[in-house]
């Protein structure tokens, strides 16, 4: 029987605050990049990326960390409804760094924190039964409640068929035995946890773990022995990691060596950060182990994903995808340090791009009130003025999007300041522009420093749109200049983790034919600059159409793909382009403003109009263009059929 998911993971749900210096003591880090994190909520994510689908036992805090790992939990694509809201405790935070290869500092905040009051009564049994594995980790074994809550989560599992896995996951100053100043070291010897440890070891059917692992389960500092002693309680198979040696599984008896084991390929990279490689390895084994593998090829996926965390920065946003991981095996290492590794890391990011806020898109509808030059232009203006128009644009952008996918907006921070940080969190999709206006070549927004360090200011979801008037007859001096600037923004918005949108236009350079746009997309890829999303001029022939995405496909078909800019036009003649347009699969929407918004500005600039009725014709005129794009796009699906 079919069950609806693969894996229940049981236990931490913390936020990792992670020192963004490298090479520093913690006390010295100035800057903190947020991720979640805990075991069971690593290796749910991990899994979640792997294709399985994952869930989460454990509990948040009531408060903004809390909704913050319920939100990327959801982004990640793991069930939520076993993770419960704690009124009465915070959500645990843990600060960590990494000083070199053997130094990884952190402190964990855990005093009374929410997932260590999980109970009993959290673990639904229909729940436990609707999975085909349950994976609690190690640190809810050590104190009574959370110890309660995992034995009734596993006495179910095995009464009904459902497989069990151990993550041992020990870490002493969590069990009580070293302080909060030793939560890097990763062993001590407790013969109070070796019993409680292998009183609960014959309800596994697997149990995974370091040596130093091993050892605190086994009660023995000898490996071999300490393997033994966890058979003569437990016939799982055991899993024993060893670090860059790889990891080696034991079905039947333990034999007098550990290379005796069953083994899989390793994978000989740069290690950066070992934190976190342990989940990731957990989660790749899990993956070839529900799919019915055998242990060598379980031990690959596990190695693999071993390799892929300690080779980058956090923990669960290092985790591959499946897709990632198969390009990596079909192609190989071509670099050891993999985070560094453009090709390979243009992978993930395209394939974990949901990951973030803002979501999969699949549809784009764009009112774009980005428009700076043009507004300051309009009889009435002032910068007050334009503020608030602003702001009523954003209020008609969501009067029409109503709570639902596949809306958004173009608004810039130096007019539309108070409408682009108040758009933040509703939903939409928002760009936001970075160029000055009308430029050529390419000037930017002063906002963002000299070295486009402000783009570190960005909100997450915001999306870094630039605007290049470019045209395959560029002088080489021309296109040698704009061709640096647009590489150096796209560089600086990977590095601050935002997507970024590039609308060229060459039509107001010179003239164009088909193949204009196309060879723009190819020059831009030919420098390593590889957009989320593509906004291009509305083409008059199903050839133009079809060479650029032709271009945009052969160099990134994992793009997020293209939207139609609308040039003023009038509704007729963007009904006309949107026809066009809809037959191209990757054409997710447009993005049009003044065709919207020009009308209601010239009015209520000189006073001629109310907020209430310039509110009511934009958003009119919004959804109608929202009609004519989604009739279009039904009808190019019809005529495919």
């Amino acid at each position: 029987m079919t069950k609806p998911l693969d894996v229940i993971t049981i236990g931490r749900a913390g936020v990792d605050l992670y020192g963004a210096q490298i090479g520093g003591r913690l006390e010295d880090m100035a800057s903190f990049d947020k991720y979640i994190g805990g075991s069971p909520t690593n290796i749910a994510c991990g899994t979640a990326r792997l294709g399985l689908t994952s869930a989460l036992i454990s509990r948040v805090g009531a408060e903004h960390m809390g909704r913050f790992i319920l939100e990327q939990l959801a982004r990640e694509g793991v069930e939520t409804r076993g993770v419960k809201t704690d009124p009465e405790r915070l959500t645990a935070l843990v600060i960590l760094g990494i000083r070199d290869q053997e130094q990884f500092p952190l402190i964990f905040y855990r005093e009374n924190c929410a997932d260590m009051a999980l109970c009993e009564e959290d673990i639904d049994p229909e729940f436990i039964k609707s999975a085909r594995s349950v994976v609690p980790t190690g640190t809810h074994l050590s104190h009574p409640r959370t110890r309660a809550a995992v034995l009734k989560a596993l006495t179910i599992a095995r009464e009904n068929g459902v497989k069990t896995a151990l993550d041992i996951d020990y870490r002493p100053n969590l069990w009580g035995v070293l302080g909060h100043g030793d939560g890097e070291s990763r062993f001590a010897e407790s013969a109070e946890v070796t019993e409680k440890l292998q009183s609960t070891l014959h309800l596994f059917d697997l149990i995974v773990g370091t040596e130093e692992e091993f050892h605190i389960a086994g009660g023995s500092t000898d490996t071999i022995k300490a393997l033994r002693a966890v058979r003569a309680v437990s016939s799982a198979t055991l899993v024993c990691k060893r670090g860059p040696m790889g990891a080696v599984a034991f079905t039947g008896d333990i034999p007098e060596s550990l290379d005796a084991g069953q083994t899989g390929p390793g994978f000989p990279i740069e290690v950066f950060n070992v934190l976190g490689a342990g989940d990731g390895f957990m989660s790749g084994l899990l993956k070839g182990w529900l799919d019915g593998e055998d242990w060598p090829t379980a031990l690959k996926y596990a190695n693999a994903c071993g390799a892929f965390a300690v080779s980058r920065h956090g923990c669960t946003p290092a985790y591959p995808t499946w897709d990632e991981l198969q390009f990596f095996f079909e192609r190989g290492i071509k670099q050891p340090d993999l985070r560094n590794d453009a090709e390979l890391e243009q992978v993930h990011w395209a394939s974990t791009r949901h990951t973030r806020p803002g979501g999969d898109w699949q549809a784009l509808r764009s009112f774009a009130f980005d428009h700076r030059k043009q507004l300051e232009e309009m009889a009435g203006y002032t910068p007050e003025k334009g503020s608030a128009f602003k702001e009523l644009c954003l209020d008609a952008a969501l009067r029409v999007q109503d709570g639902k996918p596949g809306y958004g907006i173009l608004c810039d921070n130096r007019i539309g300041r108070a409408a682009l940080h108040r758009a933040s969190g509703s939903g939409l999709w928002i760009g936001r522009p970075t160029e000055l206006p009308g430029s050529r070549p390419i000037k930017f927004e002063p906002e963002l420093g000299v070295d486009l360090g402000g783009l570190r200011e960005w909100a997450a979801e915001n999306v870094v749109k630039l605007l290049v008037f470019c045209h395959p007859e560029d002088s080489a001096e021309t296109r040698a200049m704009q061709e640096e600037r647009v590489k150096r923004l796209f560089t600086a918005a990977r590095r601050a983790g935002l997507e970024t949108l590039l609308e060229v236009i060459p039509s107001k350079v010179a003239p164009v034919d088909d193949d204009s746009t196309a060879t723009l997309i190819q020059q831009f890829y030919d420098i390593g600059v590889y957009p989320d999303w593509w906004k291009l001029e509305p083409f008059k022939t199903d050839a133009a159409w079809q060479k650029a995405v032709d271009a945009i496909m052969r160099n990134d078909p994992r793009t997020r793909g293209i939207v139609v800019l609308g040039l003023d036009a009038p509704e007729a003649a963007l009904a006309e382009s949107f026809a066009l347009a809809a037959k191209q699969p990757l054409v997710k929407g447009f993005a049009v403003g003044r065709t919207i918004f020009g009308d209601a500005a010239r009015a209520w600039l000189k006073g001629e109009m109310t907020d209430a009725e310039a509110v009511e014709q934009m958003a009119g005129r919004y959804a109608r263009l929202c009609a004519i794009w989604d009739k279009a796009r039904a009808g190019a699906r019809l005529n495919e059929e």
